[in-house]
């Protein structure tokens, strides 16, 4: 798709550039005097959580924003292929994968070594991430991402909207209501900026609070949580523009690095014609900030022209633009309870995203770790508030995702000083100058956590089984369900099977046949169905509620090697009448292609099988051999609440 062709348009790209407009403002409403769980900031963080709890009709949710209305103008850009699969949990991938300007190369660029004041480029290589997932790393503006998300919630079954223009200025977390999962602890306080003098004071009592207000984030400071790192004191210049220019690369992924003048990273965008540069403008003295030093678009241009020479750049439009800090820092802890939590205590208070991990854009990290945050967070506070799940479940939340910005924060302060020709701190000593294939090699060793699909939490009672990892290499535990292609046995219809983890807070088992025939009462694979559907100890009959339907806690699927498997002589269990009519449900057993075979693909035990239990954010939580019966249920008994 191409857009912007005459200047910079935001809002809906399914619209023309001639008559796109930016999201209308929203009317003021006043904010609910009592609610389940409160989320403050609307960025990534904040409307993944928002968006996965609209489809809760049993839960009430408020998200109130400081802005005035949706964002218009993009920070974060790269939507990389985990968020990608998170986006298709929410049935939302095929716009995103639909617009997004894929990124398929990267070239490297230094000083030419007959004419140093010019750069020349070294090498062009694919992009390290290829492959990786069947969705690729894309390019889109952020406001569009939170456009559809906004969306999903307006269209959900609770119709969510935001609250904006609200300010929160008192937050209070009564401690001797913490552990009473029926009260509420929370008290916020906010501030409606509408320009009305003086301005009126809303106060909302929750159950649970989601800081997702940035790195300035007030919801954090309510909680007294601090921030550990440093500024690196270092600045960088970001911009999207409308350019004309005879440098050859501009629509590909470009780390460039002059002699004399600093460096840049360059990105194309979506729609074919508008570009990202980050630009490396200098040390900061102790204690300055980047917007102190007074610096135009016109400055920042004008760096980027002479570290690009001798290419020239006549910028058309500057569709965006702002000057960061590099610097690293993440919060002590993620949630109101202690470090060490000696007392168990549940925890009612969250921090996401930037308000308690920081860092520099470049590596495309921000938006790509601050939705998986909530996604992480969101399934959980939703199964403890409807009863499903212990509330313990709720301190994985800060045990996982604090281990994550701990690998992001370290990577990023790798980068920024391997794209930077200069120290990033007046305290480095000069070192010798990275070459770009520094960079190279850095990435390519990155780029399962760069894409987030090598992403993996710690070992836990809904991460475990590792002794059974054997029976499917290529399925990880702990890390996201690795998708892969199967054929749907009802009408033969081709399906991603990752693509059956929908983002609605149910579990998935899949159940991976052997070579024994599904069909005969004495294969394993008949006997775990069996069980599932029968047995008292069975954890999808044991935490199904009376009356709903079969898979409304736990979704079972069956991928059987065998070929000319005819629906009807399966078990029920594996085509179960749901719905107040008795549907039946055809489109939860496959049979593996050849080809395109998904035990070769993610070397899964032909002889054994397994059967593979994938959690509500797609993570896989446990491998079992199909026999697993006792311990299936002993994984389910762990957390769950009958």
């Amino acid at each position: 798709m191409q857009f912007h062709l005459n200047g910079f348009k935001p809002g809906n790209y399914q619209i023309p550039d001639t008559v796109r407009e930016p999201a209308p403002i929203q009317p003021i409403v006043d904010l609910p005097k009592e609610i389940d769980v409160l989320i403050v900031g609307g960025g990534p963080a904040g409307l993944t959580m928002a968006r996965q709890l609209s489809e809760f009709t049993d839960i009430t949710t408020c998200l109130a924003d400081l802005e005035e209305g949706p964002l218009v103008f993009g920070r974060a850009d790269g939507i990389s292929c985990r968020t990608m699969e998170i986006m298709e949990g929410f049935n939302s991938s095929e716009m995103v994968v639909k617009e997004a300007y894929r990124l398929n190369q990267n070239t490297f660029w230094e000083p030419d070594s007959e004419q140093p004041d010019n750069i020349k480029r070294t090498h062009k290589i694919p992009d390290a991430r290829i492959g990786l997932s069947e969705f690729a790393h894309g390019i889109v503006n952020q406001a569009r991402l939170h456009e559809i998300l906004l969306d999903g919630m307006k269209n959900s079954v609770t119709k969510l909207v935001p609250h904006y223009s609200r300010r929160l200025v008192e937050l209070d977390v009564d401690p001797n209501l913490t552990q009473d999962l029926n009260a509420y602890p929370i008290t916020a306080k906010f501030e409606l900026n509408d320009g009305s003098t003086p301005p009126k004071i809303e106060t909302v009592k929750a159950k649970y609070i989601v800081g997702c207000d940035g790195a300035r984030s007030a919801v954090r400071k309510g909680l007294s949580i601090p921030l550990e790192g440093d500024s690196a004191n270092k600045a960088w210049g970001v911009m999207d523009l409308l350019l004309v220019t005879d440098f050859p690369d501009i629509r590909v992924k470009s780390f460039i690095q002059s002699k004399e003048h600093g460096a840049v990273m360059t990105i194309p965008r979506e729609g074919g014609y508008l570009c990202r540069f980050y630009i490396e403008l200098g040390l900061l003295e102790k204690g300055q900030r980047a917007s102190g030093l007074n610096l135009e678009a016109e400055d920042v241009i004008a760096k980027a022209q002479k570290i690009m020479h001798p290419y020239k750049l006549d910028v058309k439009e500057v569709a965006w633009w702002s000057i960061y800090e590099v610097g690293q820092r993440i919060a002590e802890r993620f949630d109101d309870t202690p470090v060490d939590n000696t007392e168990n205590l549940i925890p009612r208070a969250f921090v996401a995203g930037d308000a308690c991990h920081t860092h520099s854009p470049k590596g495309g990290w921000g938006l790509n770790t601050s939705l998986p945050d909530t996604f992480n967070l969101g399934w959980k506070v939703a199964s403890v508030l409807q009863r499903k799940c212990k509330p313990e479940l709720l301190q994985t939340y800060s045990t996982e995702r604090r281990k994550v910005a701990l690998q992001l924060i370290d990577a990023d302060r790798q980068l920024s000083k391997l794209v930077a020709t200069r120290p990033s701190s007046n305290d480095e000593a000069p070192e010798a100058k990275t070459n770009t294939a520094d960079i190279e090699k850095f990435m390519a060793r990155q780029n399962g956590f760069v894409s987030g699909t090598a992403i993996e939490y710690y070992p836990s009672y809904i991460s475990t089984g590792t002794e059974n990892q054997h029976l499917a290499t290529g399925l990880k535990i702990g890390q996201r369900f690795h998708s892969a292609q199967a054929m749907r046995v009802a009408d033969g219809d081709r399906q991603h099977l990752g693509h059956l983890n929908k983002a609605d807070g149910r579990w998935r088992i899949f159940i991976f046949g052997n070579k024994q025939c599904p069909t005969e009462a004495s294969s394993d694979s008949y006997k775990l169905i069996d069980f599932l559907a029968s047995d008292e100890t069975s954890p999808v009959q044991k935490y199904t509620s009376k009356g709903a339907d079969i898979d409304s806690t736990i979704d079972v699927y069956a991928v059987f090697q065998q070929k000319n498997l005819s629906i009807e002589h399966l078990q029920d269990f594996l085509w179960p009448a749901k719905g107040k009519y008795g549907l039946r449900d055809y489109e939860k057993v496959f049979q593996a292609e050849e080809g395109n075979d998904v035990f070769e693909l993610r070397s899964i035990n032909r002889s054994s099988g397994c059967m593979v239990v994938v959690r509500p954010d797609q993570h896989i939580a446990n491998i079992l051999p199909l026999n697993a019966h006792k311990e299936l249920s002993a994984f389910f008994d762990e957390f769950m609440i009958s």
